[in-house]
């Protein structure tokens, strides 16, 4: 039996129209997902995704839901369709054109979801959603199931750029880039690692700002930026030239992609996540204008270091959809492969080794994604508090929840372990067939290892959770 449930979802118009600021109305078509009541599977746009992903356990509300559901429906639609496409341009070391992306990207512009979290006002833009860190998370799963290199470059842009510049902005800033970032104009990027400054990014940056008349003079170079080839505007951290002695600082920029002096390397060959674009950056006597100082100059020069730290936290959780969204395609790339193949006159997922396997990929699926959904609710309720009280980041007298860095960084950790985890047994649930390039179990793999490097190395991250457990008993 199956039960139907028809939504009125459009996924180009699924930006929320407002009459008043921050009044939303869903303008929706028809998309339908089913689920099986025997074998619990939902399927969208016309079965070109069938995912076992398990929604009695997400906790999710029934608006949130909804709006998981039409992305996933965009994901079938859209994104699906076009991953391999995407996977070979980004691959082809003659060109490099990323032309498939960046359409996606424009898509997705049109459906809303690069100013989820992106409060709805008339000064910036009409297409922020102004939803939460959860709806956040839940659109970079969906985007991720079908293509990681795109939602890791989508990750790139809405949060580590675009959620940044409208946390941290200026009006003046926010009014000229939040449009074209939200409507596709424009893609964005954040810079912050460096050759020689990855786990130690702050102790070790060598990319300089020196305060100059009227401004700032950068030089330097920054690594393995995600969207830099492509990427209108960058939110660049730097070092401070301070006086001998003096406290070191840092201070955050925005810089647009045609500044004089700066340029960006050939694009990098990457062992996974092919189809999303990274380069080098280099800053070769950059003038930046005072007003290029990521907010108000007055109050947030030097203040880098917060901007940065305050980032990160909210980066690892949006980007733990990353992880979900692999290990969610891997394991039902698994299932269905298994109940098809027979050996031995039976179906090969009947056998006992492999109903343990399944077993395991199953509930390392389902754990991850429950953990990482409570620490997004968690970040979303202090938030919902603070907005309570007038607060936001830059205000004075705004906390950050006590386990808000643990926790964050715990979700991104332990979804990329379940996500490895869960890619290598599907590879081997395939077999021979795991290890050839005509199925998608290997790229599963490769797209996963990234997140065990990326945002943050894994090392790192056990290491400030421990810090973090440890400061309770100091």
């Amino acid at each position: 039996m199956l039960r139907t449930t028809q939504s009125r979802i459009s996924l180009s118009s699924l930006h929320f129209r407002h009459s008043t600021p921050r009044a939303h109305c869903y303008r929706r078509a028809y998309a339908t997902s089913y689920t099986s009541l025997s074998s619990r599977y939902e399927t969208y746009y016309g079965g070109s995704i069938k995912t076992f992903y398990n929604s009695t356990l997400t906790g999710l509300s029934p608006a949130e839901n909804e709006f998981r559901e039409a992305v996933w429906e965009f994901s079938a639609r859209v994104v699906k369709p076009k991953s391999e496409v995407i996977e070979r341009e980004g691959g082809d070391s003659e060109t490099h054109e990323y032309k498939t992306l960046i359409e996606v990207h424009k898509e997705m512009a049109e459906m809303g979801l690069h100013g989820v979290t992106v409060p709805t006002e008339d000064l910036t833009s009409s297409l922020g959603l102004g939803l939460s860190y959860t709806h956040h998370l839940l659109g970079m799963e969906a985007i991720s199931y079908s293509s990681a290199s795109l939602a890791l470059s989508y990750g790139a842009h809405s949060n580590l750029c675009v959620n940044q510049l409208s946390r941290w902005g200026s009006d003046d800033q926010r009014a000229q880039w939040i449009p074209g970032l939200l409507d596709g104009t424009y893609i964005g990027a954040l810079a912050m690692s460096e050759t020689g400054a990855g786990s130690d990014v702050l102790g070790s940056m060598m990319t300089v700002a020196k305060k100059v008349d009227d401004g700032y003079v950068l030089n330097g170079n920054k690594f393995w930026i995600t969207n830099g080839p492509k990427a209108d505007v960058f939110v660049v951290y730097a070092r401070d030239v301070v006086e001998p002695g003096a406290k070191q600082t840092y201070t955050t920029f925005l810089v647009p992609r045609t500044t004089p002096g700066f340029s960006t390397g050939k694009p990098l060959d990457k062992f996974g996540m092919r189809g999303s674009p990274t380069c080098e950056l280099i800053f070769e006597d950059v003038f930046l204008p005072s007003t290029s100082v990521l907010g108000d100059p007055a109050s947030l020069q030097g203040k880098g270091a917060k901007i940065l730290m305050s980032g990160l936290d909210l980066e690892r959780l949006v980007l733990s959809g990353g992880p979900l969204g692999i290990m969610q395609a891997a394991y039902d790339t698994a299932v269905d492969y298994v109940h098809q193949r027979e050996q031995f006159g039976v179906r090969v997922g009947t056998i006992g080794s492999m109903q343990a396997k399944l077993a395991e990929m199953y509930t390392k699926v389902n754990t991850a994604r429950t953990f990482v959904y409570a620490v997004a609710r968690a970040v979303d309720y202090h938030n919902a508090e603070a907005q309570k009280q007038g607060l936001g980041p830059k205000d004075k007298g705004y906390t950050y929840p006590p386990f808000q860095r643990r926790d964050c960084a715990a979700a991104i950790m332990y979804a990329t372990d379940k996500a490895i985890e869960v890619a290598m047994e599907c590879m081997q649930c395939l077999g021979g067939n795991g290890y050839i390039n005509d199925y998608p179990a290997a790229r599963y793999l490769a797209d996963a290892r990234l997140y065990a490097v990326g945002a943050g190395t894994q090392e790192v991250r056990r290491w400030l959770i421990g810090r973090e457990v440890n400061s309770d008993f100091e």
